[in-house]
């Protein structure tokens, strides 16, 4: 059934309810699907919970169906991913494994561009072979967009469904599912295996009803996967409550390119200093280059003046772009020779021969982690992991520091 696992509304179920468990949408002061209080009364004197009512409104009136996920047939040999591992991704593939057998909870602390996916591949695989269930959730669609095709090549003849909002659901039994975190709170005792990508990411690392959604959904093992991970995990794996496997290098066993910082007072947003228009015609000489603001306010100008001072095969996207889809596409195609966007392509984008610039590196909305995401979509491919990556700042800041400091120290454990 396409729905075992789930847990509906009555309102989205229109067909025999009898195997589910019913139980009332709000209880004790707290909302069954997303685990919040903060209840709002409505005008009829029945309350309702806005944590969740994006995906439909649970209310005092409300019935979820939970549905049970019984066990798939096994798949045998489900991996149909050709490549190989490197000596450091297998072994810690191994410890993934491992924690996927003592249905246990992992983190994978690994630098940007290290092979984290194919890294599960394993884990994956572990679970479909006995006939299990898997889910993969991450916060940002463009990385849902960016993963499921890799993981339907990879395993081939596995039925998979792909869930973000706006898509239709699945209308059969798949043994893998894609997703952005805010599904998950529409499943309940689900997955055998559930892996939370990019987990220190907006809005998932500040939403409570997220980290609730991921216990809720998780009937086995749980592996968190992230470049960054948030001071909760970190906490977790400091104190031996979850498991820890540290990658601190790439595929290609290459350093991480190293951010310089380029100081100076601007005009910004309206006009880049003529010095740094210079550096990105050198820059793009070679490459194509991502060049990352911190407003949306900032990509019409910039893109104006870049069109005439650098190059005409230039665009902006945003997360509220209707193209952003194709904008996107048509820079991994070259098309596009520089893409100035937000902070929507810090994660899951890979281009190979690919610069960055941070412009505006200064801003508050720039932590030390999104700094480190952005500089990390450089020197990914083995045959340009020197891509240079610039952030240009009018004031110096703590954030800049530490980006830069934290990437040093992986550079240097990565010879350890």
């Amino acid at each position: 059934m396409w729905y075992s696992g789930m847990q509906l509304l009555d309102s989205e179920v229109d067909f025999d309810t009898s195997v589910a468990q019913a139980v009332p949408g709000l209880a004790a002061g707290r909302c069954q699907r997303c685990g919040q209080k903060g209840l709002v009364e409505l005008p009829s004197g029945d309350d309702y919970c806005p944590h969740c009512i994006n995906l439909g409104r649970v209310s005092s009136q409300t019935t979820l169906y939970r549905f049970a996920a019984p066990p798939l047939p096994p798949v045998e040999q489900p991996l149909t991913w050709q490549g190989e591992l490197t000596p450091a991704q297998a072994r810690i593939a191994a410890e993934l494994v491992a924690a996927v057998q003592t249905k246990t909870e992992h983190l994978l602390w690994a630098v940007t561009g290290a092979g984290k996916t194919e890294i599960l591949f394993p884990a994956i695989a572990s679970v479909l072979t006995a006939g299990g269930r898997v889910g993969v959730a991450t916060p940002r669609l463009d990385v849902v967009r960016e993963l499921a095709p890799r993981l339907q090549a990879a395993f081939a003849h596995t039925a998979m469904a792909v869930r973000y909002g706006g898509v239709s659901w699945p209308q059969t039994t798949v043994a893998l599912t894609v997703m952005t975190t805010h599904q998950l709170l529409r499943y309940y005792q689900a997955f055998d295996l559930l892996v939370i990508d990019e987990n220190d990411a907006f809005p998932f690392v500040h939403d409570p009803a997220l980290w609730h959604a991921v216990s809720a959904a998780s009937r086995g093992a749980k592996l968190w996967l992230s470049a960054t991970p948030p001071k909760r995990l970190q906490q977790a794996a400091k104190h031996g409550k979850i498991g820890l496997s540290i990658l601190p290098r790439r595929f290609h066993g290459q350093p991480l390119p190293v951010p310089q910082v380029q100081i100076r007072k601007g005009q910004l947003p309206h006009k880049i200093p003529s010095k740094w228009v210079k550096a990105l015609q050198q820059i793009m000489t070679t490459r194509q280059c991502l060049l990352f603001v911190p407003d949306i306010a900032w990509l019409a100008p910039i893109v104006q003046q870049l069109k005439v001072a650098v190059t005409p095969a230039v665009s902006s996207v945003h997360a509220a772009d209707p193209n952003r889809v194709e904008k996107v596409s048509a820079f991994r195609q070259g098309q596009l020779r520089l893409l100035v966007t937000t902070t929507i392509l810090e994660r899951g984008v890979t281009i190979p021969r690919c610069a960055v610039v941070v412009l505006g590196a200064d801003s508050q909305r720039f932590d030390a982690a999104a700094l480190i995401q952005m500089a990390g979509r450089a020197g990914r491919a083995a045959d340009s992991p020197d891509d240079p990556v610039w952030f240009y700042a009018r004031h110096d800041t703590l954030a800049l520091h530490q980006a830069v400091h934290t990437i040093r120290q992986l550079n240097a454990r990565k010879s350890q």
